[in-house]
């Protein structure tokens, strides 16, 4: 087990002085990864015009950042236990930035597609070390409730905000400029970690477990590109099949490997509590929702309704807005009172209730009472599950263990994001296809099947929503637990003989 430098509970003071440009710098940097997912989305068209790729190709420019991403995560995790988490938090910004401004400057379908893999490279990079280090950074629990607030804000509605920025860049500048944006979000960022972040790296490096990364990436990736393949192909594809059994048996090979090595890329303690267990899977199954929603209803609103890309990115505003202001106030407020499971059961049924309204959408359906409503409930209910979710998922993981246990939290939502898009796309092009063989005739049967292929989509996500919020009421901990977990952390995190003073580690505890 490695420990912090001598001097590390100096600059752990000197880095809370600043704890809040701190949460500033990580805000943006996470929310300039999470808008990527959804930003070139609605570039796409253009994009497409301009390089001259036809259709079948179109959905790479999106699969290859989520595949990089997704399945080099928890690499990227380690990574940041291993060396100087700020080192590496700006190693992925200018990583990203470079990555965009070859994507931006692209003159072939190739060449974007490349930059858009290198993107997700270092957004794998990227993503965990800023995660942790407000994990390290926040230690007293009113003030973690506020900067995790935040940071599930930014996580939550970051897709969003990527439709609305995609959309202004695209209609007023150029598609360009969905990539090029990020050299201003990775330079502010970049400043700020320079000025403000502290050094802090274990005395003892522990070796990289090859083995495990190499399962985990691989495992990783045939899953997001077996889905994925879905989407263009069938399920009963034999690449398809090949690519999700593969994937499956690797993952599982990773597991049992991670329970034989002395230094392995998952510490088994870090999933294996139930607490942080229930809230990966809460991120996971939110993560599949949220993706289709953002997809399906800017279909619905560019497609059937005829929104200008600006246009339908402002439609989703009134979520936005909702989870923002659920983030915050679940985060402070009413997670120390009642507690992360009522919290996020809570949110879970919103968001089926959110997507069982939507089921009921028609070519001639209203957006303010047909579309605002679901919305509206939508916001409540993601700011309801990711905020506390992510914290509780980050409660109580030794410093040299936050690094992997914030890069599993972006896994799942990524992996789940990836998954939802390509499962529930395929769900809804076929649905649409049936739909249209039935009722081939009238004017507009082809928009109306479309949106029963749309409808058929929200009612999967429905489920899922109600699977999740059984799994939440399972295995997410109560008010109480979530204490003990904290309160064990912090007494295991001071020696018997210190001062009574948290330095920047905290210890594992483990939930029965």
């Amino acid at each position: 087990m490695s420990s912090v430098t001598p001097d590390s509970g100096g600059q752990q003071a000197a880095a809370n002085d600043h704890r809040w440009l701190i949460l500033v710098i990580v805000a943006v940097a996470q929310l300039m990864v999470v808008l990527d997912a959804t930003v070139v989305n609605i570039a796409l068209p253009s994009a497409q015009h301009a390089l001259g790729f036809p259709n079948g190709d179109r959905q790479w420019v999106v699969t290859a950042y989520a595949l990089a991403f997704g399945s080099l995560l928890l690499l990227g995790g380690r990574l940041g236990d291993m060396f100087s988490r700020k080192r590496v938090f700006i190693t992925g910004l200018i990583g990203f930035a470079l990555s965009s401004a070859l994507g931006g400057a692209a003159q072939s379908f190739e060449m974007l597609v490349t930059a858009r893999a290198l993107q997700g490279v270092f957004g794998a990079i990227l993503a965990p070390s800023a995660l942790g280090t407000l994990v390290s950074t926040f230690r007293d629990p009113r003030e973690r409730g506020r900067a995790f607030g935040v940071f599930g804000s930014v996580a939550g509605g970051g897709g969003a905000v990527g439709l609305i920025l995609g959309g202004v860049l695209t209609q007023y500048a150029s598609w360009r400029w969905t990539l090029y944006v990020n050299l201003v979000f990775a330079a502010i960022a970049v400043a700020g970690a320079v000025a403000y972040m502290q050094s802090n790296r274990p005395d003892t490096r522990p070796r990289i477990d090859w083995a495990g990364t190499v399962l985990a990436s691989a495992g990783l990736f045939l899953i997001v590109f077996g889905f994925s393949h879905a989407e263009t192909a069938s399920w009963g594809s034999a690449v398809t099949i090949g690519s999700l059994v593969a994937g499956v048996v690797l993952l599982a090979a990773f597991a049992f490997a991670e329970s034989r090595v002395s230094h392995p890329l998952l510490p088994l303690r870090v999933v294996v509590d139930r607490a942080r267990g229930g809230s990966y899977l809460s991120v996971g199954l939110t993560g599949i929702a949220v993706f289709g929603v953002f997809l399906f209803l800017t279909y619905y609103l560019q497609q059937i309704k005829g929104y200008s890309p600006v246009t339908s990115g402002l439609a989703f505003l009134p979520m936005i807005a909702c989870i923002l202001l659920a983030s915050n106030t679940s985060s402070i407020v009413l997670l120390p009172r009642v507690g992360p499971r009522n919290l996020i059961v809570t949110g879970m049924v919103l968001g089926g209730l959110s997507m069982g309204y939507l089921t009921t959408l028609t070519v001639t359906s209203d957006y303010a009472t047909h579309i605002v409503p679901a919305l509206v409930a939508m916001g409540l209910g993601f700011g309801m599950i990711f905020s506390p979710a992510i914290n509780t998922a980050t409660a109580g993981v030794a410093r040299q263990d936050s690094g992997v246990a914030s890069a599993l939290v972006n896994t799942m939502q990524q992996v789940g994001g990836s998954i939802g898009t390509a499962a529930l796309s395929t769900v809804a092009l076929t649905a649409t296809a049936s739909y249209l063989l039935a009722h081939h005739t009238g004017r507009l049967a082809v928009a109306n099947a479309a949106v029963h292929g749309y409808s058929q989509a929200f009612t999967i996500s429905a489920i899922l929503f109600g699977v999740g919020a059984v799994a939440a009421a399972i295995l997410v901990p109560s008010r109480q637990r979530l204490e003990e977990l904290r309160n064990s952390a912090q007494a295991a995190a001071v020696p018997p003989a210190a001062s009574p003073a948290p330095t920047a580690a905290s210890a594992p505890g483990e939930a029965s």
